[in-house]
């Protein structure tokens, strides 16, 4: 099933519902239409800085490929793989614009198409969640989550060793 990311703009202290008309429902995964009309694509969804990155990428690789002794299924090669990074890429080109103009990411939605993902939203969205002020920060998720060191659970800390073999390694130091 699609994965869609629900993006709003930054308001001036008005209320999100006043606003939900321009709510932006991005759908993860492949984009023919930027597969097979790119630059159209990124002017479709008003996306410059990647449209400049696109013309000067693809410039930069003609000119590339005109001074090297290569023939037109090179050519055509290249241009496949760069019209396939499009596809894989544009939601992922589309969220970075948002994130860029200070859009923020208010759910993510699992759906079968954007209608349902529209409902889906709109359901479980509470009046709580509503004004921008109770939004939650965003959440740097590269980092390992941090561990828990609370005591009666025999999974925040490592196991005893007593001089036992744990699998097919003895202790360190040990005799073999």
């Amino acid at each position: 099933m699609p994965v869609y990311t629900v993006h709003a703009p930054v308001t001036d202290g008005t209320e999100a519902h006043s606003v939900t008309d321009r709510f932006v429902f991005v759908r993860d995964g492949f984009h023919f239409w930027a597969f097979v009309f790119g630059p159209l694509w990124l002017l479709w969804h008003r996306l410059w800085l990647a449209l400049l990155g696109y013309i000067v990428v693809t410039t930069a690789g003609t000119i590339a490929l005109a001074r090297l002794p290569t023939g037109a299924g090179t050519h055509f090669t290249v241009t496949l793989l760069v019209a396939l990074l499009m596809g894989f890429e544009a939601a992922s080109l589309w969220r970075w614009t948002l994130s860029r103009r200070k859009w923020r990411q208010l759910d993510i939605v699992v759906a079968d198409d954007q209608e349902t993902a529209e409902r889906r939203f709109f359901d479980r969205w509470t009046p709580s969640q509503r004004s921008f002020g109770a939004d939650q920060p965003a959440v740097d998720r590269g980092s390992p989550p941090p561990t828990r060191d609370v005591p009666g659970q025999p999974f925040s800390r490592p196991p005893s060793s007593h001089g036992d073999i744990v699998g097919l390694f003895p202790q360190p130091g040990g005799s073999r």
